[in-house]
């Protein structure tokens, strides 16, 4: 069945770009459009789709505004947010995902409007086919629906008879009785709000430093970090060259550009910015992050990997592991995308898949020798 879209945006020529691009994408329907949030509103009602690609800066009703009138009406309509390029356009995507908004992209800089339409069917070709098979895997996973055999053939995890996901060691090998001196985290789509329940739950006194890869943007991670500091006890910010680890900090890479620790002269660990290009075509890239980790401080982490689209991680945590550091990843039931999760749980490198609110105790007590 195909996916239904209702496209809302206040300029004609994104409304007709944002259209093309999608029904270029197999499996697409555009099913009606609207030019403030209000109308969004009345066509969501009317037209019932299963996607709506809403622009924020909207007159008469805000896309933030959209967005809560969704979620009072306990709407199943999915919302990818296009947001502008801009401190202001960050601050705005952040409360869209808090506020349920699936995914974002940024509005295209194209010359033209042939570049704008291709740089729109390049960024929502993937996120819909993550749609797509989101609703797949949790049709499958409805009560009375296909058994637990069809779901692992599409690669769901292992499943209790509750519907709960069963923790699930993946390949027993634990820390080999080390504690580790610093905790990894990567995460895409779906990351913001994860962060925002994972990190809060950790206390200040943790001892480790914390270093986080959430693809996105310039821009946008420094709106992240300011965002995930006021929730926090631990200290967040977006990560500057030369800063050196200390605990209950957390580092954020900074969009756009790639993060790398390293040991420094005076034997403590610092992070590097560097412009290499890209991987796993991410930049930030979680696999960056661990490789460095794994070449420069071997056995001295422990990593988490949540949900996100892709495979960006399962490298780095296979090289990681190799030193004997303890894995973990985000379970599919709580993961907005279980892309970058399940890669890494079907390449043999993860030791536990639990669900989101159950990992902050597990990093507690790993960094505290309980974990195993």
């Amino acid at each position: 069945m195909a996916l239904r879209v209702l496209v809302a945006d206040d300029s004609i020529l994104f409304r007709r770009a944002i259209a093309e691009a999608l029904v270029a994408i197999p499996e697409v329907e555009v099913v009606g459009a609207a030019h403030n949030g209000k109308v969004a509103l009345e066509k969501v009602a009317e037209l019932q789709p299963d996607l709506l690609t809403l622009d924020i800066e909207m007159p008469e009703m805000d896309g933030l505004a959209v967005l809560d009138c969704l979620k009072q009406r306990a709407s199943h309509t999915s919302v990818i947010v296009i947001s502008a390029v801009t401190p202001r356009g960050g601050r705005q995507t952040l409360q869209a995902l808090d506020r349920g908004a699936f995914d974002f992209i940024t509005k295209p800089q194209g010359k033209n409007a042939a570049e704008s339409k291709d740089a729109l069917a390049k960024e929502l070709a993937p996120k819909v086919r993550a749609l797509l098979r989101r609703r797949e895997i949790r049709s499958i996973l409805q009560p009375g629906n296909p058994s637990p055999s069809s779901a692992a053939a599409l690669g769901s995890p292992a499943v209790a008879p509750t519907g709960s996901p069963l923790p699930a060691r993946v390949m027993g090998t634990p820390l080999l009785g080390k504690t580790p001196d610093l905790v990894l985290i990567g995460v895409s789509t779906g990351g913001p709000p994860a962060l925002g329940r994972l990190l809060p739950a950790l206390p200040r006194e943790i001892g480790v430093p914390i270093v986080v890869v959430q693809h996105m943007p310039a821009v946008f991670t420094q709106s992240l970090a300011e965002s995930l500091s006021s929730k926090c006890s631990l200290r967040v910010r977006e990560a500057v060259d030369g800063d050196r680890l200390e605990p209950g900090l957390v580092l954020l890479a900074p969009g756009g550009r790639q993060l790398r620790l390293v040991l420094g002269s005076d034997g403590g660990v610092r992070a590097q910015i560097t412009d290499d290009p890209p991987e796993n075509n991410c930049r930030p890239a979680v696999d960056y992050l661990f490789r460095s980790v794994a070449n420069h401080l071997p056995g001295r982490a422990m990593a988490v990997i949540l949900t996100g689209m892709g495979n960006d991680g399962t490298m780095g945590l296979r090289l990681l592991r190799r030193h004997g550091c303890f894995t973990i990843a985000q379970d599919e039931a709580t993961s907005v995308v279980y892309g970058m999760a399940r890669s890494a749980v079907e390449a043999g490198v993860v030791d536990v898949v639990l669900p989101l609110d159950a990992i902050a105790g597990r990093i507690l007590a790993t960094v505290r020798g309980r974990g195993s």
